[in-house]
């Protein structure tokens, strides 16, 4: 899970892109990048850690020109620690390109062995974002057979592409002396829209929130399968480029991953997650009386639209029991460097009046590990809660996501050949209640009819690009970040709503 963003304007764009990846900074705390073009010539500029602690003055000053592009990323294949993993990544031939990528490809592993074997590319990292790089690179070098580069050549390329690669992918990448190619995998799974500043300025970006938050007017999302290509005088080209494009964006992205204030695909998030809890709230009625619930209380953050409606349609008060520390930094660490898990209770702390004497319904986005679920639920004890309920805006986290949500195996989910009953009796609440998977789907479908469906692997085990069994998913299991028992885990999903 990775936030990307593109821009072509008539003014000096770097501190433009260090604004878009503050506002989509959720998207991805591991390490940030950003390239900008002066004539032919790149700049770039990437680390690891947050924007804020990436870029200094003199790091911005050294970006000059009026094209660029830039990255936050978290890892979910390759290794968690290496700088050289940030992106942008970039290749000299042809022409010069830098790329940044948001997704997951589900065949890097054949793609690397193709690209030295048959197309004579070097990869140097274990990023499947450099593979999709090389594979971009060679399918232009064939579409413009050594002459000169060109929208038509280029949307030739990308039909390339797409018939070679398998998975997820948002793609901006910024080719020297021409422009800005952005794209998006057949299945639309990762999100990318475009939009327009009133100079001119073209931007495009992994949510709608980074275009309005930094002055500019959403024009329309991206399609599936679909390429557009921004030349550096702004002009907008764009083709359609896949066979049988599908519209079936990643459920997970309303559910928890988006920022409520984004509009993904035509869908509200903030709306979509409201109609999460008025679907929750039949099965919360189905399972505990109303009557037996004192108080609704939300696990910060995502799941606070949800539980706002829960608590309205079933006539429940709605507080605050829980106060997030949002200075709670992250520990960077280097290979080898083991520190101590940080503790949920270093990261949200309970206002005890709510709790004390009261039956509480607790609800959240979602549950995965279920770790973090059961310190909670002991917090509520602690605080001198009577019962505590347990409500799940989403449905049981049961298999792996390979699509670029670094999630963790199918061991590791609380809910993977489990009953609800057993994981209640390992989350230790007195009653839990999930979202039921086909209610999710109309939930959040009926807001675009538009849409052909979901991926919601994670939930009902039915992965879209239709290439994934169980050695794939071993495969790529092989290829997540390794984190040892002894240091953090620096999963965004480890800590549900907490990061």
């Amino acid at each position: 899970m990775c936030g990307i963003v593109g821009v072509v304007s008539n003014a000096p764009v770097n501190q433009l892109l260090y604004d878009a990846l503050l506002l989509l900074q959720h998207r991805g705390q591991d390490a940030a990048g950003i390239v900008t073009l002066l004539e032919r010539k790149f700049f770039m500029h990437k680390a690891k850690g947050m924007v804020r602690d990436v870029f200094r003055t003199r790091n911005m000053r050294a970006l000059p020109g009026d094209v660029g592009l830039g990255q936050v990323r978290y890892p979910t294949a390759g290794n968690a620690y290496s700088e050289e993993e940030a992106q942008p990544f970039y290749v000299n031939a042809p022409f010069g390109i830098v790329l940044v990528h948001n997704g997951n490809l589900t065949n890097a592993h054949a793609l690397r062995a193709e690209l030295f074997s048959t197309d004579h590319r070097h990869t140097n990292t274990e990023s499947d974002s450099e593979v999709l790089l090389n594979v971009l690179a060679h399918e232009i070098d064939r579409a413009t057979r050594g002459g000169a580069l060109n929208s038509a050549a280029l949307f030739d390329a990308v039909r390339n592409v797409h018939r070679r690669l398998r998975g997820s992918y948002a793609v901006v990448a910024l080719i020297a002396g021409h422009g800005l190619l952005a794209f998006r995998d057949p299945y639309g799974i990762r999100p990318l829209a475009m939009g327009r500043g009133a100079d001119g300025t073209v931007m495009v970006a992994s949510e709608s929130v980074a275009l309005e938050g930094s002055g500019h007017v959403f024009e329309r999302n991206i399609a599936p399968g679909e390429a557009v290509f921004i030349d550096l005088q702004g002009q907008v080209h764009a083709e359609q480029c896949a066979d049988s494009p599908t519209l079936n964006p990643c459920i997970f992205e309303f559910v928890y991953l988006a920022r409520p204030d984004s509009v993904l695909d035509g869908i509200s998030v903030y709306q979509a997650r409201l109609n999460l809890g008025e679907t929750l709230a039949k099965r919360v009625v189905s399972t505990v009386p109303p009557s037996d619930i004192d108080v609704i209380i939300p696990i910060p953050e995502s799941s606070r639209p949800s539980a706002t409606q829960l608590a309205h349609l079933l006539g429940v008060p709605y507080r605050e029991g829980f106060v997030k520390n949002r200075y709670v930094g992250r520990t960077f660490i280097m290979p080898g460097q083991g520190v101590r898990k940080k503790s949920v209770r270093q990261k949200l702390n309970v206002i005890a009046s709510e709790f004390k004497g009261r039956n509480v319904l607790l609800v959240d986005d979602s549950i995965v590990r279920g770790t973090t679920s059961r310190e909670i639920v002991q917090m509520a004890r602690d605080a001198g809660a009577r019962k505590v309920y347990l409500a799940s805006a989403a449905p049981p986290v049961r298999y792996p996501n390979v699509y670029g949500i670094d999630m963790p195996t199918k061991d590791e989910l609380v809910a993977h050949d489990r009953t609800v009953e057993e994981i209640r009796e390992l989350i230790g609440c007195d009653a839990l209640i999930y979202q039921d998977v086909d209610a999710m789907k109309r939930a959040i479908g009926s807001l675009n009819p538009k849409l052909d469906g979901f991926d919601a692997s994670c939930f009902d085990g039915v992965y879209v690009t239709g290439d994934i069994d169980t050695d794939a998913i071993t495969r790529m299991n092989g290829n997540r970040p390794r984190v040892e028992e002894t240091e953090e885990d620096s999963s965004r999903l480890a800590l549900p709503n907490l990061s």
